[in-house]
């Protein structure tokens, strides 16, 4: 918990299997959540865009990877 947010560190790949179980944990208001992705080192086109609607959605992404902004903001169009 973090000034009301509560902040989940990911680590290591983001691939389709992850983001099942993490959309399981998120059935929440997305705006009360933050995503510190510091550690991410490999995600796939799921994650990608898993994080592109959490985003949408109000969740904060803090430390993203700049290939995985650049991937997220290249599937919006």
């Amino acid at each position: 918990m973090r000034q009301g947010f509560v902040v989940f560190t990911l680590s290591g790949r983001m691939m389709a299997e992850e983001v099942a179980e993490l959309k399981a944990l998120f059935d929440v208001d997305h705006r009360t959540i933050v995503l510190d992705l510091r550690d991410v080192r490999l995600a796939d086109r799921d994650a990608v865009k898993f994080l592109r609607d959490c985003e949408a959605d109000g969740m904060k992404l803090e430390n993203c990877p700049e290939y995985v902004r650049e991937w997220m903001d290249r599937e919006k169009t």
